[in-house]
């Protein structure tokens, strides 16, 4: 959103600006009857002018004082009736365009054509020659003038509104940043217009940017077309530029990500227009720029959903949210609460991210009944007491621990949270009869490199397990890293740019998938609706992100220069972590479903749930040895496909 000006004003600059808003108030409480009486003068003057037209532009007294009085009142009451008809009292002057001049016309030619019916009409009763014999060497042509000159004046007038706040009424703040426009097209000279409009001016547009031959070289409002994408740099340079505004809102990623790459070494930041649904709702102005993000150019497309399946297994219900005041957990709540459950429960562990959800949902979603839980799910009692108190129908489980370094140094923490608290809550939702539990994975753990992802694999072996014996729908959802969720690298950049860098990345061909948290938290409701217990889904993440190019990327959308303003720097892979994560909805392993982004991995647990069970508690009685080699092995046992150092080294 375009900036506020944040400048101190004194005393004579704010009683000045609270004149204005008494005056502005005044106006707009009596804008109706300002309007009509402004409509008044100009039919007088119109006439006026067309009697002047007709006789030579000199004022005789057979016209001014005989003729004139009495067709203006005629004229006077006719038009003001005509052009109330058309909407004519309610306009905005100081937004008036295109159509308003049409409606102008349309009013003035419908006001001409019933004067004169009612000049011939009068002929035709011969009350014109006995009663009125001044009009004897009336010209009839004062009716085309007048139409013409109403027209005239009445557009003008409202041109001339637009013209003062526009122009002369807006006010400089400073020195005016350097702007540049991408995109001469309508949304370009929209913002153009919608800038010029702001009462505080803050900008200096120096030109358009745009592809299309046909406009190099054009003037919108004065302002030029300089050229085309390819020179954006040379011109940035040539003109200052500060600031480039992507004034394209059906711009797909791909554009936009042409737009950022090409404009490497600019040294200028990037804001963009609303999308083209958000202007076309009402819900923003062309005016209403924020900086591109990140998320832009990525290009997830938007997620189609299935909402009447999805209601039909949120509506009406119990929904317990574990991890709540995570990213992906708080999403999870807001995308709930669009269904309208019965109850919402939010069990988290950390109690200020708890109440900070809380207090949005409250705020947002009032209608919804809610229950603030602190609550660690490894506490077997605490959490079989909120089964027992609230009944959860619907469980989803977002908490874990899923820094990968971090739990390296702290694999018992790991294994509390991801297996022992997914093992207490999955055993709750079993024992209380919830109708259905859904566990959010990730890709760590396919193929397993570190102590998180083993974790994980084991906990979605369990859940798989117990759904055999269990009137419970088990499910599990995996996907990829989100973009800006708590800790991933998109914040991590944001804060290192910030500081002025480095900006520190583990390889160069290190690769991510991304998603965004709505995305993520919109498919999961998607993929537990239509499980039936005992699936493990796999969201389509797209194509792998290079996560160097993601950094530079962030460099250049905050305004500096990879490698000269912001250095890069390489150090090294960490514990734990692979170059390629693994995760795909095609192959051999894996099944459709009838949504394109949602695959089944098929694989099953071949273990015994004694024999599952039992290399858990080895597992766990490892960990608490805190034996590093026992914790390897231990985990080969339930994962055989694990892949990590067989030491610490």
């Amino acid at each position: 959103m375009v900036e506020e000006n944040q400048n101190l004003q004194s005393p004579k600059e704010s009683k000045k600006q609270d004149d204005e808003k008494v005056s502005s108030s005044l106006m707009l409480q009596f804008r109706r009857q300002i309007i009509m009486f402004a409509h008044i003068v100009g039919f007088a003057a119109s006439l006026m002018m067309a009697f002047l037209l007709t006789n030579n532009m000199q004022f005789r007294n057979d016209w001014l004082f005989e003729q004139y009085p009495k067709l203006l009142l005629c004229f006077v009451v006719v038009k003001i009736l005509i052009f109330g008809y058309f909407r004519q009292y309610q306009g905005w002057w100081r937004f008036v365009g295109i159509s308003d001049l049409l409606a102008i016309v349309k009013a003035s030619l419908v006001s001409t054509l019933v004067l004169v019916v009612l000049w011939f009409m009068l002929l035709s009763t011969e009350t014109l020659r006995t009663r009125l014999p001044e009009f004897t060497t009336f010209s009839q042509a004062v009716f085309i003038l007048d139409m013409f000159a109403t027209i005239v004046l009445l557009g003008g007038l409202r041109m001339a509104v637009r013209l003062y706040h526009e122009e002369f009424r807006t006010e400089q703040v400073g020195v005016l940043k350097r702007f540049l426009i991408v995109g001469a097209g309508n949304a370009g000279e929209a913002l153009l217009r919608e800038l010029h409009r702001m009462p505080i001016e803050q900008y200096d547009v120096v030109g358009f940017i745009d592809d299309d031959a046909v406009k190099q070289g054009m003037n919108i409002h004065g302002v030029p077309v300089l050229g085309n994408v390819e020179q954006l740099p040379k011109i940035c340079e040539e003109q200052n530029v500060e600031e480039i505004a992507i004034a394209i809102p059906s711009a797909t990623a791909k554009q936009l990500r042409r737009v950022v790459q090409i404009c490497e070494g600019a040294k200028v930041r990037f804001r963009t227009v609303p999308s083209i649904t958000d202007i076309a709702s009402g819900r923003y102005r062309v005016s209403q720029i924020r900086a591109v993000d990140i998320n832009d150019l990525l290009g997830r497309e938007a997620v189609k959903l299935d909402l009447d399946i999805i209601e039909q297994y949120l509506n009406d219900k119990v929904i317990l949210v574990t991890g709540a005041g995570g990213s992906i957990g708080s999403e999870m709540c807001r995308q709930v609460c669009h269904f309208a459950p019965k109850r919402l429960l939010l069990v988290e562990q950390a109690e200020n991210a708890l109440f900070f959800i809380a207090r949005e949902l409250n705020r947002s979603f009032p209608q919804v009944a809610m229950e603030s839980l602190i609550c660690d799910i490894a506490d077997k009692s605490r959490v079989e007491r909120i089964f027992e108190e609230f009944k959860p129908q619907v469980v989803i489980h977002a908490a874990a621990h899923k820094h990968v370094p971090m739990m390296e140094i702290n694999p018992g923490e790991a294994v509390k949270n991801n297996v022992i608290g997914t093992r207490t809550v999955a055993d709750a939702a079993d024992k209380y009869g919830a109708g259905s539990f859904v566990m959010i994975s990730t890709d760590k753990a396919v193929n397993p490199t570190s102590v998180m992802g083993s974790t994980k694999r084991i906990a979605e072996m369990y859940i798989q397990d117990l759904n055999n014996t269990s009137n419970t729908h088990f499910v599990t959802v995996r996907f990829g890293n989100v973009l800006g969720s708590n800790g991933s690298v998109v914040p991590i950049f944001k804060n290192q740019i910030a500081a002025g860098g480095p900006v520190t990345v583990t390889h160069p061909d290190m690769r991510r998938y991304f998603m965004t948290i709505p995305e993520a938290s919109q498919l999961v409701l998607q993929a537990a609706s239509m499980g039936r217990g005992g699936e493990i889904f796999v969201l389509d993440m797209g194509e792998p992100v290079k996560i160097v190019d993601l950094a530079k990327e962030l460099i250049i959308l905050s305004g500096f220069r990879p490698g000269e303003d912001i250095e890069i720097v390489f150090t090294g892979i960490r514990p734990g972590e692979k170059l390629f994560e693994e995760l795909s909805i095609k192959g051999e392993d894996m099944a459709s479903t009838h949504h394109p982004k949602i695959g089944i991995w098929k694989h099953n647990v071949t273990l015994s749930r004694d024999q599952l069970c039992q290399m858990i508690s080895n597992f766990i009685e490892a960990i608490d040895n805190k034996n590093y080699e026992q914790i390897i092995s231990a985990i080969k046992e339930i994962v055989p496909e694990y892949i990590g150092k067989t030491d610490e080294n």
